[in-house]
């Protein structure tokens, strides 16, 4: 995904910028990048993170890059920010999200206005230089945000760093969220709502859908109003957002409490928790998930896999898919006495394509596991994110429903989806058995839509559920 944050001071900006952005770091894995302005140029320093935290790379660059504003990125995906010289002055930009018609934009640019796109490796352009050439198409900086707005198919929320300033602005339907913070000597704008409070801003607005504002040291002044209708990403809460995190006013890890609480009525109505030692949590997003699951149900919490945080945070997972597996192993130390010869439930927050579930199920069986019964905090992924590139599946047959709907079903599979959305049907129960055996599990149980959605706690409508029943 990624994660964006900025800072407008009255005083030195640059060490409220590196850890503002560094708290971002559990949102994306390949690279980093900040960009301040010191009154006459940018001082921009990009560099790859997937070996090494975020910290480490940039410590070196904190002396030279001198200013009162600038904006920050993790990035899961391009180098940002882009920095550039047009026609309606020099900025910088960062950006969270994804360009669904990104061929027809460039040849758009390419026809009328003669642009031209650095190529990165494998002949892709990157989306945010996309970004800053649409909005340079116009006379303003305001106006074209809006225009790259409305010519956007997906998903985009930006920080542009100009006119001694910040333009921020929240995608169209609100997909991610922005939120500004407050102290005497200025504002910043983050992605996460948590991190800027050691920084000792509070926060003071979140950005509607489609909001744009332009914040400086001294105020904040209204660009365009946010917009009515919203549609944001469900898995912030579920697995991609920090505890102390708050969207909307939900906080993430009270969201996952009453999630788990959700599983341990449905574990109850089902007759699958008797006899059960322990609850637990895939770390560590399943763990708060577990919590409620264990309060609820009255089930014991304990935590037979620790995740060894010191030198494997989720920054240092590298794309290679087989690495990524070793490496989800390795990161996971066990307590044996809580493993072995037990009947264990593990709270997952979602299961896509099933590789590391399955490594993580053989690895507990190893340990002397007597049952494992799984449990997801969310329903059966049926479509890949078209918006924030949520799963890293190049093809929905990565996925592991899909997988299974293909089994029943083969080539007509498609054509009974909705029957494999509806958790009552035969089709539904048969696909998740298969996925059971696939996965080598005692049980499987997954959330039902309406359970995640009630745990959240805002109303439905403003929630994007498209990955599992496909509508937008």
């Amino acid at each position: 995904m990624g994660g964006i944050f900025g800072v407008c001071s009255k005083n030195e900006c640059t060490m409220d910028l590196f850890f503002g952005t560094d708290y971002h770091s559990h949102l994306g894995t390949r690279r980093g990048g900040m960009a301040v302005f010191d009154g006459h140029h940018f001082n921009r320093a990009i560099h790859n993170i997937e070996n090494s935290p975020f910290r480490t790379k940039f410590e070196s660059d904190i002396p030279d890059m001198k200013g009162c504003v600038g904006v920050g990125c993790i990035s899961d995906s391009d180098p940002q920010p882009i920095v550039l010289h047009s026609k309606i002055g020099s900025l910088a930009i960062v950006t969270v999200g994804r360009i669904n018609n990104k061929k027809e934009i460039v040849e758009q640019l390419i026809d009328e206005a003669n642009e031209h796109f650095l190529e990165m490796s494998g002949g892709r352009i990157n989306d945010t230089e996309l970004v800053a050439s649409l909005i340079c198409r116009k006379d303003n900086i305001a106006d074209g945000i809006a225009y790259a707005q409305s010519k956007i198919e997906g998903s985009m929320t930006m920080l542009v760093c100009a006119d001694n300033g910040i333009y921020a602005a929240r995608d169209k339907l609100g997909r991610t969220p922005l939120s500004i913070g407050k102290k005497d000597d200025g504002y910043c704008i983050s992605f996460e709502s948590f991190a800027y409070i050691n920084l000792g801003y509070k926060t003071c607005r979140e950005l509607g859908p489609n909001e744009v504002v332009f914040v400086t040291a001294d105020k904040i002044t209204d660009v365009f109003k946010p917009g009515k209708e919203m549609r944001m990403c469900s898995f912030l809460w579920t697995y991609y957002g920090f505890p102390t995190s708050n969207y909307e006013g939900m906080n993430v890890e009270e969201m996952r409490y009453r999630c788990g609480s959700s599983l341990a009525d449905q574990g109850k109505a089902n007759g699958t928790d008797d006899n059960i030692d322990y609850v637990a949590g895939v770390p560590d997003s399943g763990t708060a998930h577990a919590i409620g699951y264990a309060n609820k149900s009255g089930i014991p919490f304990a935590r037979p896999l620790i995740k060894y945080t010191p030198t494997w945070p989720r920054s240092f997972m590298p794309q290679n898919q087989d690495i990524r597996n070793l490496i989800a192993r390795m990161k996971l130390v066990p307590i044996n006495s809580l493993i072995e010869n037990k009947k264990l439930i593990f709270i997952e927050d979602s299961i896509v394509r099933g590789t590391q579930m399955r490594g993580v199920t053989d690895f507990l069986y190893e340990c002397g596991a007597k049952e494992l019964h799984i449990r997801s905090a969310c329903p059966p992924i049926l479509y890949g994110c078209k918006y924030l590139n949520f799963s890293r599946s190049t093809s929905e047959n990565d996925l592991i429903s899909r997988q299974a709907m293909n089994q029943i079903d083969g080539e007509e599979s498609a054509k009974h989806i909705e029957e494999y959305t509806d958790c009552k049907s035969k089709r539904y129960k048969d696909m998740v058995d298969i996925i059971r055996e696939k996965l080598n599990l005692t049980t499987l149980d997954y959330h039902s839509l309406d359970g995640l959605l009630g745990s959240i706690g805002i109303e439905k409508c403003k929630l994007c559920t498209y990955c599992w029943n496909g509508k937008e």
